[in-house]
């Protein structure tokens, strides 16, 4: 199937997860896409499961100049850009109570600086009508324990997706965010004990009305439908979570 040949797409966060997911689903479907991660040994692995058919580059998501030599690597390899999959994010869990500076700025850089200087740094590099998702998430919306500084941080980025909307709209280019809800993208193995990972999923399973958590390829759908099928949807947030945030 060679529904996306000739189109080209950028993806930060590509390495793993949701990111990687979308790249395997684009690629297969005949797009060329580029990839950004944060070692190179994550994206070897991404180029190895893809077959070799994905670029790659190591990239600090956090850092304007690492963020202006993406926007130069992209113009080399494409010139030209028919939609950006803005992904690159992190989670952290802590209490706010007990929430230091650092912690609070990491997120808030990560998951919202980023993206802002991505969307403007490439944006420039979109053919006229082409789009951008950027990855919001659930939590903006739900009252997420131990999750506060990352909610208002995905929250600001959902604003974000309105006004860049709205100023990209000379150019036909539309912009809208995918929400997740749990996804099991292997993050709580990565970042808590084998017994705490366990109880979280357990938890997690139960408490969504679908009893189940969502599978990365799920996302890939949504971004890829907002990316290149939904021509008449702007400035809009679509939720991907078994119901979670709205029953």
């Amino acid at each position: 199937m060679n529904m996306y040949s000739g189109k080209s797409v950028v993806i930060t966060g590509g390495s793993s997860g949701m990111g990687l997911a979308t790249a395997q689903l684009l690629v297969d479907r005949g797009a060329r896409v580029l990839i950004t991660g944060r070692t190179e040994a994550t994206l070897d692995a991404a180029r190895h499961q893809l077959g070799g058919r994905v670029l790659t580059m190591v990239s600090d998501a956090t850092s304007l100049p690492a963020i202006g030599e993406l926007a130069e690597r992209v113009q080399a390899d494409f010139g030209v850009i028919d939609a950006l999959f803005v992904n690159a994010g992190v989670a952290r869990f802590e209490a706010f109570e007990s929430m230091p500076e650092a912690l609070y700025d990491e997120l808030f850089t990560m998951n919202a600086k980023g993206p802002y200087f991505t969307v403007q740094k490439l944006a420039p590099l979109l053919r006229e009508g082409g789009a951008v998702v950027l990855t919001t998430s659930v939590t903006n919306v739900l009252g997420a324990p131990a999750l506060s500084a990352y909610a208002a941080a995905k929250a600001a980025l959902r604003s974000m997706t309105r006004s860049f909307a709205r100023e990209l709209l000379p150019r036909k280019i539309r912009v809208n965010a995918i929400s997740p809800g749990s996804i099991d993208t292997g993050v709580l193995e990565r970042s808590m004990t084998a017994d705490a990972a366990d109880l979280a999923r357990a938890q997690m399973t139960a408490s969504n009305p679908m009893l189940r958590l969502g599978r990365p390829d799920e996302i890939a759908k949504a971004v890829a439908f907002l990316a290149f099928d939904a021509t008449f949807t702007t400035g809009a947030e679509l939720v991907v979570d078994g119901g979670e945030s709205q029953l």
